[in-house]
């Protein structure tokens, strides 16, 4: 799984105390999330449909990996520790940068997929991904259940699933287990995204304080959502994509 999706607290956020604030409070996430995901789109498919481009990722003498495309694949989670524990000390600007630059550096690290799934089943498993996206943002933005008990829970289920990959990947190699930990990765990032949207909903009606700015928390809640659908889109797509 290229990205994984970091439990933030968010103990460090500024009052929001009045109804128009903290929807420009969640413009601004989506709209954060929306910048995120055009930049690794726009990476993806030029990286896959350059030829030039292309071989500074895979050798088209060996058709191995270059060191690039290694840094591209791991440089992601980098930039998501240092914004997420420099929130405070990074300036708003330079977060910016950073987020940027994890975005163009995701959309590198996933522009494979295009070459491995038909253009027609990564579309499809992209809309679907966007329509449950959707649909479970809605519920986590309308519903009164506090989901707060279920967010450790599915944190749990993610580490889970993540030490679960690595050993079938480098030990078991079954593909049985391998559907049934895309089978989870799909609920559980359901779950987060609700659990996520109704957590910013909080931060923006000014359930939570600290001293770091609002424009900074609603980048890092647009990374949080970016995070969540991606997972949820690669999960589909190991179900339901047709390879080349």
């Amino acid at each position: 799984m290229e990205n994984q999706n970091p439990d933030y607290t968010y103990q460090n956020v500024v009052q929001i105390e009045d109804a128009d604030q903290s929807r420009k409070f969640i413009a601004g996430v989506f709209s954060w999330m929306f910048v995120a995901l055009g930049i690794s789109s726009i990476a993806a498919y030029l990286f896959a449909s350059t030829p030039s481009l292309l071989q500074l990722l895979v050798d088209p003498a060996t058709g191995q990996a270059t060191i690039l495309y290694w840094v591209a694949m791991f440089s992601p989670f980098a930039f998501v520790l240092i914004m997420s524990f420099g929130v405070n000390r990074i300036s708003y600007l330079g977060l910016s940068l950073l987020y940027i630059a994890y975005s163009a550096a995701t959309g590198i690290s996933l522009s494979l997929i295009l070459l491995i799934y038909t253009a027609s089943s990564v579309s499809g498993v992209f809309l679907t991904s966007a329509f449950v996206f959707g649909i479970m943002a809605v519920a986590g933005y309308t519903t009164k259940t506090d989901l707060t008990k279920f967010g450790a829970l599915l944190i749990m289920l993610l580490i889970g699933i993540l030490v679960a990959t690595v050993i079938n990947r480098w030990f078991l190699h079954s593909s049985g287990m391998e559907t049934l930990i895309s089978y989870l990765g799909v609920a559980i990032f359901v779950g987060l995204t609700a659990y996520d949207v109704q957590k910013l909903k909080r931060i923006g009606a000014g359930l939570e304080y600290g001293d770091a700015s609002a424009k900074k928390m609603a980048l890092m809640g647009g990374l949080t959502l970016y995070l969540d659908f991606v997972n949820l889109f690669l999960f589909l797509l190991r179900i339901f994509g047709r390879r080349r």
